[in-house]
């Protein structure tokens, strides 16, 4: 079993960046897929980004190219670095795990969330 903590939401403009990290307890962080979903106000909770314990990385469209999601097994952390902010980004921000291999899109197939985080983007 796994515990995880977000940390690192806030309050950015429009073009800012924020880093994330998800640290997760226990000693098998590296057997697991760690992904990152957010959830609007009155919308459904949606994929951000993944990362397989091999690596192996899947983002959704709406971030490609100025999301980054990167793990640090030593660390047992894993981190999503938000470019090029915008209103639309706006959400709480979970971070969630899985023990298996392969990366995963769709947040039943995770069996570990975070408490989540605030992210809110002023236009």
């Amino acid at each position: 079993q796994v515990q995880l903590v977000e940390s690192g939401g806030g309050l950015m403009q429009a073009g800012g960046s924020l880093r994330l990290s998800c640290a997760a307890s226990g000693r098998t962080f590296g057997s697991y897929v760690m992904g990152w979903f957010r959830q609007a106000p009155g919308k459904e909770r949606e994929f951000v980004a993944g990362i397989s314990r091999s690596g192996t990385i899947r983002y959704s469209d709406s971030v490609k190219g100025r999301f980054t999601i990167s793990r640090d097994n030593a660390k047992n952390t894993v981190y999503l670095q938000m470019n090029s902010l915008k209103h639309e980004d706006t959400a709480v921000y979970y971070c969630a795990a899985r023990y298996n291999i392969g990366v995963y899109t769709t947040a039943a197939s995770y069996d570990y969330w975070g408490q989540g985080t605030q992210v809110t983007v002023s236009s």
